[in-house]
């Protein structure tokens, strides 16, 4: 009788379907898993140490390199606990335009999902066609924080400056462009950065159903993602699953809904829901999201047009001068040099603030001595929860199927390891 032996896999961390450093140790049967046992800490920052050892104002940057997709999102989290603290409501402009960016940045976190999981699972042109969109929306962060990528743009008491009332442009560059294709590509450039981000929501539904015509009948789509890492609703709540993971399930919870902040109770928006728990599921109900986003961005945008004011709070102990006083007055310039270097000083107390992050519930949980740095912050990370059932939801399924619900958990390790 021969020896029927299980043998151990190692999936990644250099795996470029592991999306970050993830190394998955899997024991098999053949090509089935019988379990998978994630590793994670090989991109292990110390984020929630370092905001300790730093001013409160400085370390809004260092969040936005957790979940490194979802930048504007994570310093929301961080923003609003702050505030909660101090006590301070930022302008409703403020909020607005917080709003606004909270859903540019879950279309930019699930555009790069839907273009990344469809090529694990092997769909190369969805991959071009999201990036396509997502270049439009890195233009709208670059143009209010002069970053594509890591903006610290949400500030306590509202964000940095109010939406810019000209795009940057693209120039001829001689061999390269001609004066025809800079004339098309700056075609909705010529106005404001609501005025762009409008045109730009105009044509995206019918850029959503490009992306519906590609995958949502594909034969080979529905095979890779139909009933694979199943979860049942009663499942999913226990493992403490939030976000599209949780709403693919078919549980209804978006905290937008059940515990609205900033102005999310005056914006119409519908939350969709999955039925079977599956992995096709969850890719219905991130897409729908899409359309909801652009729906509310468009509704922000109305609003913004029509009510111009302040978007910060006039509080000088939290808002540094402009740059003109600073240049000009001596008391602003080292009014600005200690709010840079020292900070300010939160009263004591605690406070968890939680925002409905493209990936599920982001929470910041701060604890303050009365000082200008944080005694404790703990970041409650939606990918965490959602990568410690990995062994559960693959156990069963083939070495293929692995790939697939990486994916499907929209992973990014920033926040895992933190």
């Amino acid at each position: 009788m021969t020896d029927i032996r299980n043998f151990t896999l190692n999936f990644g961390p250099q795996h470029p379907a592991a999306h970050g450093v993830l190394r998955l140790v899997l024991e098999m049967d053949g090509e089935v898993i019988l379990k998978a046992d994630p590793h994670i800490g090989l991109l292990h920052r110390a984020t929630e140490k370092l905001a300790e050892s730093k001013p409160y104002n400085q370390t809004i940057g260092y969040m936005d390199r957790l979940d490194y997709v979802s930048m504007m999102c994570n310093e929301h989290g961080y923003v609003l606990a702050i505030e909660k603290l101090m006590g301070i409501t930022p302008p409703i402009r403020a909020q607005y335009i917080r709003v606004m960016f909270d859903e540019v940045t879950r279309l930019l976190n699930h555009l790069m999902w839907l273009g990344t999981h469809g090529l694990d699972i092997g769909a190369m042109t969805i991959f071009l066609y999201c990036f396509r969109e997502r270049e439009d929306l890195m233009d709208c962060y670059e143009a209010v924080s002069g970053t594509r990528m890591h903006a610290t743009y949400y500030r306590p008491g509202g964000v940095y400056r109010d939406l810019p009332e000209e795009m940057p442009r693209f120039s001829r560059v001689e061999k390269i462009r001609n004066e025809k294709e800079v004339k098309r590509l700056n075609m909705n450039r010529e106005g404001s950065m609501l005025d762009f981000l409008e045109s730009f929501c105009e044509r995206f539904p019918a850029r959503v159903d490009e992306y519906e015509t590609l995958l949502t009948d594909n034969r080979i789509w529905k095979q890779r993602t139909v009933n694979i890492g199943v979860v049942s609703p009663e499942r999913a709540m226990q493992l403490g699953f939030t976000g599209p993971m949780l709403r693919g399930s078919g549980v209804e919870w978006d905290l937008r809904k059940k515990q609205p902040y900033e102005v999310y109770d005056r914006v119409e928006f519908d939350i969709p829901v999955g039925v079977n728990g599956d992995c096709y599921d969850r890719y219905l109900v991130r897409v729908e999201e899409m359309r909801q986003s652009n729906q509310i961005i468009r509704q922000c945008i109305t609003w913004l047009r029509e009510h111009p004011g302040p978007v910060m709070i006039s509080d000088q102990k939290v808002v540094p001068p402009t740059r003109v006083e600073m240049k000009d007055d001596m008391e602003s310039l080292i009014h600005h040099f200690k709010l840079f270097t020292e900070g300010y000083c939160v009263p004591e107390g605690e406070a968890y603030a939680a925002i409905e992050h493209p990936k599920g519930e982001f929470g910041v949980y701060l604890i303050s001595d009365g000082a200008n740095k944080p005694y404790r912050v703990k970041i409650r990370a939606p990918g965490f929860a959602h990568l410690s059932s990995m062994s559960e939801m693959v156990t069963g399924h083939m070495l293929a199927d692995v790939v697939a619900i990486i994916g499907t958990q929209d992973i990014v390790f920033g926040e895992i390891d933190r």
